[in-house]
């Protein structure tokens, strides 16, 4: 994979009809995926060395965003999962890599300002099922 811009990684909700929207304004994101090990390491394991339990562990996917509001629908929609505490289906879009699809439950929604600047935004989420992905 080349170098791509940072811009083109896109961060997209379900708006309840089956199409996707983007979320507008983000400026910065970031997706970690995390699997859990399960150590069955023992007394009688070679060398002592750690042994790891295939296949088995928790994994999870949690994305992280930040920018401007730009556009009132995908604002409006963010803002309604947040205080609904539903977990909608997500597409995260990663250019010449893949696509991540799944529910998402959005865990922190944060606003900031500054009295010469922009109104900010910053949100937190966490996977809350299956999360798949199809390589571009």
């Amino acid at each position: 994979m080349t170098a791509q811009r940072g811009r083109d990684l896109l961060l997209k909700i379900d708006d309840g009809t089956g199409t996707f929207v983007t979320v507008a304004g983000l400026r910065s994101r970031q997706i970690a995926l995390n699997a859990e090990t399960v150590d069955i390491t023992d007394s009688e394991s070679a060398g002592r060395w750690r042994e790891l339990l295939s296949g088995a562990g928790l994994k999870r996917a949690s994305i992280n965003g930040s920018g401007i509001f730009k556009d009132a629908a995908s604002d409006a929609l963010v803002r309604e999962v947040f205080f609904d505490g539903t977990t909608p289906i997500w597409q995260i879009i990663v250019p010449d890599f893949g696509e991540l699809a799944g529910p998402f439950q959005i865990t922190a929604l944060e606003y900031s300002g500054q009295h010469n600047g922009e109104v900010a935004f910053e949100l937190v989420m966490e996977s809350a099922g299956q999360i798949l992905f199809e390589a571009a």
